[in-house]
């Protein structure tokens, strides 16, 4: 079903998501939101496996936001631990339990949308939909086809160190010395390409497409119950008297 949604759908729809996560400070706005990504994850093509392994970042900085807030958070409420700065009450508690939902509630829509998405295909999009301009949508296309290259030539350059006997000791002068190389690497390859490009007639401000980028009723479909989940979900943290706007 998602091989069906237009690419720069995909980018609305995770800006879509993020809304009710980022006005609101409360917990159940946001595992609203996380829950819908948790139930829609199988329609992305994810398996339990391969997205655990893609929710490991967040399992690592999500405690440490919560914990953050629950010592220095805004007080309130009953006090549970007094000593110095640090300071952790209800309010404080309530308020790690949001954050620690919150960066799942972001983080999932843009690892479920936009990680899956074929650059070709989103650059097609951004040039035919969005109607960016055709030289900064293929240069920066050009660029993350290039992000492969870099990491053989990494990979090629490390290999090429342990065959002189030169990959196992001084590992900080290696890497400063591997980064400088891939660096004048990436300098010239860029140069060739950019003038490859240039000569082909990538630069022209008009162009044709090869493969057409267009909307569909599916992309109509998905924004719409996306709208709902977030309606949804600041409408319920409302009815449970949890809704906290930012700033209020």
């Amino acid at each position: 079903m998602i091989n069906r949604i237009n690419p720069v759908t995909r980018i609305v729809l995770a800006i879509l998501l993020s809304i009710p996560v980022i006005i609101t400070l409360d917990w159940l706005s946001a595992t609203i939101v996380a829950g819908f990504s948790l139930l829609a994850a199988p329609l992305v093509g994810f398996g339990t496996w391969r997205f655990i392994k893609r929710l490991a970042p967040l399992l690592v900085v999500a405690p440490i936001g919560a914990l953050s807030m629950a010592l220095y958070g805004l007080p309130g409420g009953p006090t549970f631990f007094d000593w110095g700065p640090i300071m952790v009450t209800e309010q404080s508690l309530w308020l790690a339990l949001a954050v620690f939902i919150r960066v799942f509630a972001l983080g999932m829509p843009a690892i479920l949308l936009l990680t899956t998405v074929d650059p070709t295909d989103m650059a097609d999009g951004l040039a035919q939909v969005f109607r960016f301009p055709a030289r900064f949508v293929l240069g920066t296309l050009a660029g993350i086809r290039m992000i492969g290259l870099f990491l053989d030539d990494w990979r090629t350059l490390g290999q090429a160190r342990r065959a002189r006997g030169l990959g196992d000791t001084g590992r900080l002068r290696r890497w400063t010395t591997m980064a400088f190389t891939l660096m004048v690497f990436a300098v010239r390859r860029g140069s060739r390409l950019a003038t490859a490009m240039e000569a082909r007639g990538f630069g022209g401000s008009e162009r044709t497409w090869a493969r057409p980028s267009r909307l569909s009723a599916a992309d109509g479909i998905a924004v719409a119950i996306v709208l709902a989940v977030g309606a949804f979900a600041l409408l319920a943290a409302q009815r449970f008297g949890t809704l906290w706007i930012v700033g209020s």
